[in-house]
């Protein structure tokens, strides 16, 4: 049949938005796509019917969206990451289409709770935490501020692990998200590519021309794309997140199958199924770690290639490339684009070297958002070659340009060239992808202020000393669509009547409630639907834990990924502390307060899973002793992902933001906190440096050591032992934790986990003990004066209008994209 290309043939009728025409949809969709009928039908099934409903709409701008990019030629955006973590799509997508109150007209008439059924969908496992969630409130900006984009990462089965917890250690299952199938996704069959991996390179030797390179792999697999439509608000335009799954090209190998190997037969099956399974295979050995980089090419390979064809039919012309395109690397994940855009462009289109590393870093940019080594990522130059030998070319190619045009620069010395080089001498020869981004992109930026101007002294300094202008600094933001309108309905409703609906489409006019913070009437009214959320956390914490919490109670929350530098440790060993006093000193009137955990932690780090133990044990301990009176009590929520969070942040009286000051980039839950009306606890670290500067230091909670202490200490040689010794709170919770008091099964359970603060202490948890115990006594003061705590609050959601995740995206499409 051939292919319809007939560009007058009629467009089908959008779709009727009233409450009678939605519910017209959903009994349409209930019957012929569920075929079920409205008396036997159970929740999961009016969850797809609904679901399907609300894509028929947004299907109608999508691709209204998609003819006026193509119609007027203008540039897109393509943002790759390993994660996007976007949580449920089906109250988020009705929000910005601006059909809630029709859409829960129509289901009274059918007696459906919109409130209940959206509560089964499930949460997409796509990401592990801030990076990934980042990533899907660019994208819902990036739709909301009418720029042309896709999204770019995988299609997991399983992702990120679902977090059980047994006798108070992690446990890993997987996440069957995928399980009962996803309404919101499109099969595109026709996007297929071919994703390859190990063989030879073959020279071409063409008389008297260059000769070219053919890469003869040994192993192939296909890309299928997935596509979701991105709505934004009030569907303004609706952009494409692409996740690719991996198919084998023989799914069976019948020569082995009928020769009795049946498990042989399935292996091209199996090792393109693996591919795409889990998101952060565990890396602690050789088979995790080629896992990850084989995920990072994949997804790679497969988005240039989609971006490449889908340039070339529309323009022609690949020296176009960098005006019509704009590549964006979240992170160093995808750093492998760089040159797998350079094998395209010179071994697959004929563009010669020179010509094609002006293309690519012109078309490229890079977003660090770590500090941490280990995190830039770096690969054994065996393992690259071996699954790359065309793509090592390629690398030495480029850092041999790279180098000696460095040499020419004033004041390269060895060491300078040592640091700048794509390749990692010391020790095994490794790759270094975070040089590789750098180098490969025009525009390399930072997510906070502080973040920045680290980079340029320490990871990138003889980079950023090399190109001097390079490194610029886009402050994240978050969504106020998901992280305010949705997730907290009352405190929405309240801001709407009180100052009207201009901040839906500008959170800047959230400025206005500052003229409010010291009226008693709404404080009031403030505070009470701050006790409501807590209500409603309260209750999921008895439904899921079996755990009764007060909510007239101080609700103090730390929920991020578990790693020893976002200190859950530092928290813990202060409830303790905390514990103790309240027993010693019962004639005290202390704060009833409720420390809630939620975060996972990776299956192969050690540390971060002890203290998750040690956040259970203390709790077992802590809330079953009857001196406290209930005073204090101790919870970790398991399974942390989108939707937790969208019950925790609302009810937060308390938001602890507490990294070791130089490590944490940013953050985004410190944002989602303070609009919410939480006040912070934090260190100056990441954006909560400019969030003193826009909520003001008096509404904050800051204490401990600034990045540059931090870094003169240990350069130093700081003495953790005498530190612990002179602090009597400190030296009695560190003693009762190490000696057994929590883990009477196993009183050894803690010894390294405590030793490693006496010996080194490299995130400064000593160092910063007294001064957080300090800063968390005066937040007791705080809360005392409640008028006080509800002005400081008040201002917090007022401020905290310029962290938009739209202001964010305007300044990336302004300075870096040109879109």
């Amino acid at each position: 049949m051939s292919k319809v290309t007939n560009p007058d043939l009629p467009l089908p009728a959008p779709r009727a938005n009233d409450a009678q025409g939605l519910a017209a949809s959903i009994l349409e969709k209930l019957t012929y796509e569920v075929g079920k009928d409205t008396i036997v039908a159970r929740p999961h099934d009016w969850l797809r019917a609904i679901s399907l409903a609300v894509r028929d709409r947004i299907i109608d701008n999508w691709m209204e969206s998609t003819r006026r990019t193509y119609e007027d030629g203008s540039k897109r955006v393509y943002y790759l990451s390993l994660e996007f973590l976007i949580g449920r799509l089906l109250r988020d997508s009705i929000s910005n289409l601006e059909l809630m109150e029709e859409i829960n007209e129509a289901l009274e008439q059918m007696g459906v709770s919109l409130v209940e059924i959206a509560q089964l969908e499930p949460d997409a496992a796509l990401g592990n935490g801030g990076l990934g969630r980042l990533a899907a409130c660019f994208m819902e900006s990036l739709a909301t501020v009418d720029v042309p984009a896709y999204g770019y990462g995988i299609r997991y089965v399983n992702g990120l692990f679902r977090q059980e917890i047994a006798d108070g250690w992690q446990v890993e299952l997987p996440e069957n998200w995928l399980a009962h199938g996803n309404p919101w996704e499109f099969h595109r069959r026709e996007s297929t590519y071919e994703i390859n991996f190990g063989g030879k390179v073959d020279i071409i030797e063409e008389g008297g021309k260059e000769p070219r390179y053919e890469w003869k792999p040994s192993e192939r697999m296909i890309a299928e794309a997935y596509d979701t439509p991105v709505v934004g608000w009030r569907a303004k335009r609706v952009n494409t997140l692409r996740l690719w799954s991996a198919d084998p090209i023989d799914p069976i190998l019948l020569d082995k199958f009928n020769a009795g190997d049946h498990i042989g037969a399935l292996e091209e099956s199996t090792k393109a199924e693996t591919l795409t399974r889990v998101l952060y295979p565990a890396d602690a050995n050789e088979a995790g770690q080629e896992l990850r980089l084989r995920q990072e090419y994949f997804f790679s390979s497969a988005s240039l290639q989609d971006i490449l064809r889908r340039h070339v039919e529309q323009f022609g012309d690949l020296s176009l490339l960098p005006e019509k395109v704009a590549i964006h690397m979240n992170d160093t994940h995808p750093s492998i684009a760089v040159v797998e855009l350079m094998r395209l462009l010179i071994d697959i289109h004929g563009v010669e070297f020179d010509t094609a590393w002006d293309l690519t870093t012109r078309t490229f940019a890079y977003t660090n958002h770590t500090l941490l080594p280990e995190a830039l990522e770096s690969w054994p130059v065996p393992l690259f070659e071996r699954l790359f030998p065309r793509h090592m070319q390629l690398v030495y190619a480029i850092n041999a340009k790279i180098l000696l045009s460095a040499r020419k620069e004033a004041g390269t010395d060895d060491d300078a060239i040592r640091q700048i080089s794509l390749i990692d001498e010391g020790g095994q020869r490794r790759v270094r992808m975070g040089n590789l981004a750098f180098l490969g992109s025009h525009s390399v930026n930072g997510v906070s202020a502080l973040h920045t101007e680290l980079m340029k002294d320490t990871v990138f300094y003889n980079l950023h000393r090399l190109h001097p202008d390079r490194i610029n600094n886009k402050t994240n933001g978050i969504t106020p669509r998901r992280w305010l309108k949705e997730c907290n309905p009352g405190l929405t409703g309240l801001i709407r009547e009180s100052i009207g609906d201009a901040f839906l489409d500008d959170t800047e006019k959230l400025q206005a409630l500052n003229d409010l913070a010291e009226d008693s009437s709404f404080q009031e009214r403030f505070a009470e639907i701050k006790y409501q959320n807590k209500v409603k956390l309260s209750n999921l914490v008895g439904e899921r834990l079996g755990t009764r919490i007060d909510p007239a109670a101080m609700f103090d929350i730390q929920i991020k990924r578990i790693h020893e530098y976002k200190r859950q440790l530092l928290n813990i060993i202060e409830a303790i502390a905390l514990y103790d006093q309240i027993r010693s000193h019962p004639e005290m009137e202390w704060v009833p307060r409720v420390k809630l955990f939620a975060g996972k932690a990776a299956p192969s780090y050690h540390n971060a899973k002890l203290i998750i133990k040690l956040a259970n044990d203390v709790a077992r301990v802590i809330n079953n002793d009857p001196a406290v009176r209930g005073l204090l009590k101790i919870v970790f929520i398991p399974n942390y992902n989108v939707s937790t969070a969208e019950v925790m942040i609302p009810a937060a009286d308390l938001s602890e933001q507490i990294s070791t000051a130089g490590m944490e980039a940013s953050g985004t839950g410190n944002m989602k906190f303070a609009l919410n009306g939480a006040l912070t606890i934090g260190t100056l670290d990441g954006a909560n440096v400019e969030m003193r500067d826009w909520v003001g230091e008096e509404n904050m909670v800051i204490f401990g050591l600034t990045a540059e202490e931090v870094e003169k200490a240990r350069a130093d040689g700081h003495n953790p032992r005498q530190i612990i010794e002179s602090s009597k709170e400190l030296s009695q919770a560190l003693s009762a934790i190490a000696s057994g008091v929590f883990s009477h099964d196993d009183p050894g359970r803690y010894t390294d986990l405590i030793g490693g603060l006496y010996d080194h202490d490299w995130f400064m948890v000593a160092a910063d003990f007294d001064a957080f115990a300090a800063a968390q006594r005066e937040v007791d003061t705080i809360w005392n004066d409640r008028t006080l705590w509800n002005v400081k609050a008040i201002r917090n959601t007022a401020r905290m209008g310029w962290f938009s995740s739209d202001r964010t995206i305007r300044e990336y499409a302004r300075d870096i994209w040109r879109a």
